[in-house]
């Protein structure tokens, strides 16, 4: 009597396989950005406590030379002081910026660390252009934040800044696997289905605002979202969309008055043209300031 071989178990492709890993991640406990600089993750730290002394976070931004030359950067720059006043001492750059833009501060400071790491050599490229993507949004969000005056610039920025940091992580993490990162598709449903989790358990170990996670977790919804939620989570989305039509002012005129963010904060009749030549100043400024 013939007999049929049982089958065999197929392997995993290679995104289920990264998928069950980035699972595992999460479900073991707090999630660390890979290479993230001690430093830069003390400063994140000490900065969620409003009562922090100014000696303390200047001892800490001090520790690292390289970190305190970009805070003093950052305070001379003509995104942060329109005044033109230098200042060439840590304390005053750290009591001009403000604890959102030092924050900034040490996530461009992290980053730029991290894209020179020599085992992220073959991801190198992709680093730069997520950190290009995460400045763009940031200046976009600044300018939203200035227009629609629901709140602080300086606080539209950092969120927006940091609000790409789960895509980070999975790239890091994908730089091990070279079959993931040549299947586009692939790899780009599982940067849209898992970094908002991820990033989320980062910027929680980081000690960051609640308000700033929460925004930063829903803001991709907001736009078509017709219930009232966080006015960042509606500046966020509001300055996504502006991104996503930069070099299409006709198809912004037209998406604008559509957007359920933009109604809510009072820019669904913005000058189209307008706005995208502020935020191209913008991030040309905040480029230069930070230093990528």
């Amino acid at each position: 009597m013939d007999t049929q071989a049982a089958p065999t178990a197929q392997p995993d492709s290679a995104g289920t396989a990264f998928a069950r890993e980035l699972a595992a991640s999460l479900a073991a406990g707090p999630i660390e950005l890979p290479s993230f600089p001690d430093v830069a993750l003390r400063v994140q730290q000490v900065l969620a406590d409003d009562a922090v002394s100014t000696e303390m976070v200047v001892r800490i931004v001090g520790a690292e030379p390289m970190l305190a030359a970009r805070v003093v950067s950052l305070a001379n720059s003509a995104a942060m002081n329109p005044s033109s006043h230098q200042v060439t001492d840590l304390r005053t750059a750290v009591s001009r910026l403000g604890f959102d833009s030092l924050r900034a501060a040490a996530v461009s400071f992290a980053m730029a660390q991290l894209g020179s790491r020599t085992e992220y050599a073959n991801i190198e490229q992709q680093l730069t252009r997520n950190w290009r993507d995460s400045v763009g949004f940031a200046s976009t969000a600044s300018v939203v934040a200035r227009r629609s005056q629901r709140m602080s610039p300086d606080t539209a920025l950092f969120a927006a800044l940091i609000a790409g940091v789960g895509k980070v992580y999975i790239l890091t993490r994908a730089s091990r696997h070279p079959q993931l990162l040549a299947d586009a598709l692939t790899y780009r449903k599982i940067v849209r289905d898992w970094h908002i989790n991820i990033a989320k358990k980062i910027l929680a170990s980081w000690h960051v605002a609640e308000d700033v996670i929460e925004a930063v977790e829903v803001y991709e919804r907001r736009n078509d979202d017709t219930r009232p939620g966080p006015p960042l989570a509606d500046v966020l989305a509001c300055a996504a969309l502006i991104n996503n039509y930069q070099d299409a002012p006709a198809r912004l005129a037209e998406s604008l008055p559509q957007s359920q963010a933009a109604r809510r904060i009072g820019l669904a009749n913005g000058a189209p043209d307008v706005i995208i030549a502020d935020a191209a100043g913008e991030l040309s400024k905040l480029s230069a300031a930070l230093g990528r």
